[in-house]
């Protein structure tokens, strides 16, 4: 391949959106998506990232009691701490560091996200980080569902470089990740020690979902600093990525949906008229109960 070729086939960084200060109480809350000049990155709607704090014993935990959802889907990611989870559907798990829980809220769910007994108690170091995944009109009123994985469950694949990448949903080489998605998403986390250059892979046309948790990484030529989502063009092949630090990145991408998208609060839909309906079936209790 020619230099010319090779270099139109990396991806390009297109903006850096940085996370802003979003606090939930005492909770320590950043959110780069969405924000200022980005509603979203089609098919990826919203990321929080919680922490990292230290929890002293005794405390209230998180505040993230019963509350709806319709319309797509959460990824959560355990970096630190411990997320005890419940739903209508009758899940329930508790998951700890370096786990993920992926729930389809579909057609309509009511769930909790709370510390656990023994967090409560003791208290200690968290961070979490939560994105939204939509979903497309034809899969909204999908049946809810709901998978939680430990660390244990989750692929660690050595990379090139000399980074690792643990392996949540899609295909890696000759690995498969243990969460098959309805959309063919793929998602993962990355571990890059400083020093790290790798190049990762990415079908053309698809969007790319990359945020740095922590440390200074180069994309493409363009340095970039913790707590930034990377939007980068979907014409490449493949993403460039050097770690000046030590550093930790969410790396997705997906199919983009282009569709309409009219979200409230908790429910994402294709129309105003979907929310309305949403709304007054969640009163009604047609999404089940939850008690916590």
């Amino acid at each position: 391949m020619s230099s010319a070729n090779s270099s139109q086939a990396v991806r390009r960084v297109i903006a850096l959106h940085p996370a802003r200060r979003d606090d939930i109480g005492d909770l320590v809350t950043r959110r780069p998506l969405p924000g200022p000049g980005l509603d979203q990155l089609d098919p990826f709607l919203f990321l929080n990232h919680h922490g990292p704090q230290v929890y002293p014993p005794n405390n209230q935990g998180l505040p993230f009691g019963p509350h709806p959802h319709r319309g797509f889907e959460t990824v959560t990611f355990i970096l630190q701490g411990s997320l005890a989870h419940a739903d209508s559907a009758k899940h329930q798990s508790v998951i700890h560091a370096g786990g993920v829980q992926w729930m389809t809220a579909g057609s309509g769910i009511v769930h909790a996200e709370v510390s656990s007994p023994d967090f409560l108690r003791d208290g200690g170091p968290l961070e979490i980080l939560q994105l939204w995944v939509n979903l497309p009109a034809r899969l909204k009123m999908s049946e809810p569902r709901y998978v939680g994985l430990q660390q244990e469950s989750i692929p660690a694949i050595a990379l090139p470089g000399g980074g690792e990448l643990n392996l949540i949903a899609g295909e890696w080489q000759e690995h498969a990740g243990p969460i098959e998605t309805l959309t063919g998403v793929f998602m993962s986390t990355l571990r890059l020690p400083a020093g790290t250059h790798e190049q990762l892979p990415v079908a053309p046309g698809r969007q790319v979902f990359l945020y740095v948790v922590e440390g200074d990484v180069t994309v493409g030529g363009e340095p970039v600093k913790a707590h930034h989502l990377i939007e980068v063009d979907r014409d490449g092949e493949r993403l460039v990525i050097e770690a000046g630090s030590d550093a930790r990145l969410l790396f997705g991408h997906g199919d983009v949906i282009d569709e309409p998208m009219v979200s409230h609060g908790p429910f994402v839909m294709n129309s105003r008229q979907e929310i309305v309906q949403a709304i007054e079936d969640y009163q009604h209790g047609r999404f089940g109960g939850l008690d916590v």
